[in-house]
């Protein structure tokens, strides 16, 4: 029979999370950080034990996409933290909230040198080196004050993963903290948008011949006034990748998650006003250097930093998005809510054409993967949560012919562009949407970065479907090297039975050499549930 367990520095943290919502952590057990581990049933979150740290990390990615909440990753010291601090560096370039947690070197043990188990030279600065920021706590109080701070950072800020340090020695020490040092608190909201500001954003909108939305990752929670504002203005919107699905990609006036092709990025860059909404426009979501907009740029950012970042912005308006936007559309209304909602479902003629110049753009860069796209969006469920790796498939295909209702129902990483990132992407997506359908597409390279998750997708009794698109290895790297004048090396990577390795993990493996194939397995894996694993050569689709 279990005694009765002291509230250590561990369980206040655990708490203290608990109070704000968390329900779920992600990561690995081990011999310093069990006092994280102790209070977890008796608060009532649940553990998700992956087989690896960085699929710890890419899960709770998953999770926080469809929560909302920061994904919670708690870590041993030493190897097991620096495992994680590449999910720690997706969400840092994705800007997406995440903590992490560790014990560290006992109080005293600093830089000590000798030899004690999981010893690192300094994992405080490491960590610190990837995250928002990093901390390293030296009492009970110091240690709740950090979880309330992260919470007010991803409230206020731009959210971004911020990392915990624990002592050992501190994390195992009884704490006599009042119940309500532990309370979640009430972070100030954004402040609110400068009324000059968007007073002159209105004017210049309301004056265009040819305005442009062009909507990012910092809009993901604005679809509601997004969607009022674009139609009120009739003005098309394009997004980056991490703000796919913000506009319903079915609506007349979306361009969809197409900014990497010249057809849509040009008729961003050639709006007479263009409204950028929650993006740093960087090189990998422009897939060129600048977007160097013709016309007057507005910028709506939480963080001032952005708001001249790679495009001058003539207006810049510092608030969150659902604030300014909803402001833009009231000074555009004049003040009369009513007149906010603009035509019924505004439309813009030159929608169809851009987008069949994409689908154009995207069938020369790789008919090969375009086709296999078609085939396994025509496949999916209509309601499907999507998760990818930087796989071809992904950036030279899917993400681009697949159309999505909502938001975060592609959880990918443009910016950080890492391999192994889908399959525990879609086991953190699943656990947070258990009523959708969960469906990874990866390469075989990538795939290979994270199988072993297949074991916690079957312990943790998740129906999830995978598809791996097999090109035989590194594919464009290979392309890279013939380009680069290198007879390829290293880059024809020999494969495993996919379908018998599915079934080795007590998953169902299928193999699919057509579109039909295909649409068969997918149907059959959604509807019986489980690990399912889908093995699709790229030669099948190859004329």
């Amino acid at each position: 029979m279990e005694t009765r367990a002291a509230r250590t520095t561990g369980w206040v943290v655990v708490e203290t999370l608990r109070n704000y919502g968390i329900d779920t952590v992600f990561g690995i057990p081990g011999t310093h950080n069990l006092e994280f581990y102790r209070p977890l049933t008796a608060l009532g979150v649940h553990p998700v034990t992956t087989r690896h740290e960085q699929g710890a990390g890419y899960a709770a990615d998953g999770w926080s996409l469809q929560t909302g909440k920061p994904g919670v990753v708690i870590t041993t010291s030493g190897p097991g933290l620096l495992n994680a601090l590449s999910a720690a560096g997706t969400a840092y370039c994705e800007s997406r909230p995440m903590i992490l947690l560790s014990p560290g070197p006992a109080r005293g043990r600093e830089f000590a040198d000798v030899g004690t188990l999981h010893e690192t030279k300094d994992q405080l600065a490491a960590a610190s080196a990837i995250v928002e920021w990093g901390r390293r706590v030296h009492s009970a109080e110091e240690a709740v004050q950090a979880v309330h701070d992260a919470f007010a950072l991803f409230a206020s800020g731009r959210p971004r993963p911020v990392y915990i340090e624990v002592p050992l020695d501190l994390l195992e020490e009884e704490a006599e903290l009042d119940a309500e040092t532990l309370v979640a608190r009430t972070s100030a909201a954004p402040s609110a948008p400068d009324r000059a500001s968007i007073a002159e954003a209105a004017r210049l909108l309301a004056g265009a011949s040819d305005p442009v939305i062009l909507a990012g990752g910092g809009s993901r929670r604005a679809t509601a006034e997004l969607r009022a504002l674009a139609e009120r203005l009739g003005a098309p919107v394009v997004t980056t990748l991490n703000a796919k699905g913000v506009l319903d990609e079915h609506h007349p006036l979306s361009l969809g998650a197409n900014l990497r092709l010249a057809a849509a990025r040009n008729r961003a860059r050639d709006a007479d006003v263009l409204l950028v909404v929650g993006s740093k426009l960087g090189e990998a979501e422009l897939w060129v250097e600048r977007l160097e907009a013709r016309g007057r740029v507005i910028r709506i950012d939480v963080a001032a930093s952005q708001l001249d970042k790679n495009q001058a912005a003539e207006i810049g308006i510092v608030a969150d998005a659902s604030a300014a936007l909803a402001a833009l559309l009231d000074a555009l209304a004049g003040g009369d809510p009513a007149g906010a909602a603009g035509p019924a479902a505004g439309r813009d003629a030159r929608v169809p054409e851009t987008l069949a110049a994409v689908a154009a753009e995207c069938a020369e860069l790789s008919a090969v993967n375009t086709d296999i796209a078609d085939a396994i969006a025509a496949a999916l469920p209509a309601d499907a949560i999507v998760t990818t790796d930087s796989s071809q498939i992904a950036y030279w295909g899917l993400l681009n012919r697949l159309r999505v209702a909502r938001p975060n129902s592609t959880p990918y990483m443009a910016t950080y562009a890492t391999l192994g990132y889908g399959l525990p992407a879609a086991i953190g997506s699943r656990v947070a949407e258990p009523g959708r359908p969960v469906v990874a597409v990866v390469g075989d390279g990538a795939l290979m970065f994270s199988l072993q998750e297949f074991m916690t997708v079957v312990e943790q009794r998740l129906d999830i479907t995978v598809i791996v698109v097999d090109n035989g290895g590194y594919a464009e790297i290979k392309q890279n090297e013939v380009d680069a004048g290198i007879a390829p090396i290293a880059v024809d990577l020999a494969q495993p039975d996919w379908a018998a390795l599915a079934e080795a993990f007590g998953g169902t493996g299928h193999r699919a050499g057509s579109a039909d194939e295909l649409a068969a397995a997918v149907a059959a894996a959604v509807a019986s549930g489980g690990l399912h694993v889908i093995h699709l050569p790229q030669a099948a689709f190859t004329k």
